[in-house]
């Protein structure tokens, strides 16, 4: 029997997002436009709807949708925006994010997942992004500098290069902590300062290369 994604996106919607307070239109029709089932693994794709993270490769994950919007949600998106999605995976999250902002760089460190990101945002109509292969924590300086940065996964660490490629004004997004015990915050950058205010407590799966020591605090 043939599953109906459509309607599982739409209960995707109603059931995970609006629940946890995602609220925005244009952010509920950016979920709603995009079929999450493209960017997970075909033997994986009748759970891809699931309020929970999938494996996408060895160690990696698609983060479950709620807090991924909320994150999103939270980094007051504009359509004028270049955005470097930091932890890319299979696309997904830079597919979403393509229907919210002008251009969306997405870095992979994983080559294979790099591929497989080209070839999904290909299968879903995105031209709005591009996937870059390098370290996660070194961003991807040539494209810069953005508006907004993503990331997509829980570091302990968010490194001075990637603050270092906001434009003034530019906002950084991440979950900082321990994958199970997280606090999403909103950084924004003023000049060579830096502020910071928390998002919500969140839990999203840590994502590679990103050391366990924190260099930027309130």
């Amino acid at each position: 029997m043939s599953v109906d994604f459509t309607a599982q996106r739409i209960k995707m919607v109603d059931g995970q997002l609006r629940t946890s307070d995602v609220t925005g239109h244009a952010l509920l029709q950016a979920f709603l436009d995009m079929p999450r089932e493209i960017f997970v693994p075909a033997a994986k794709r009748d759970i891809a709807y699931l309020d929970g993270d999938i494996e996408i490769a060895p160690g990696r994950f698609m983060g479950e949708a709620a807090p991924i919007a909320k994150l999103m949600a939270l980094a007051e998106l504009s359509s004028a925006d270049t955005v470097l999605n930091i932890g890319a995976g299979t696309g997904y999250d830079a597919a979403v994010l393509s229907k919210l902002c002008a251009k969306v760089v997405a870095l992979e460190c994983d080559a294979a997942l790099a591929d497989h990101a080209e070839e999904n945002l290909r299968a879903a109509g995105v031209s709005g992004a591009i996937v870059t292969v390098g370290d996660l924590a070194a961003g991807a300086s040539k494209h810069g500098p953005f508006d907004v940065i993503f990331v997509s996964g829980s570091v302990a660490e968010i490194p001075g290069a990637l603050f270092e490629q906001l434009k003034d004004g530019g906002r950084l997004v991440a979950v900082e902590g321990s994958e199970r015990l997280g606090v999403a915050r909103l950084f924004v950058k003023n000049g060579a300062e830096m502020s910071s205010r928390f998002g919500f407590n969140a839990s999203l799966r840590q994502l590679p290369g990103f050391s366990n020591a924190p260099v930027f605090a309130l």
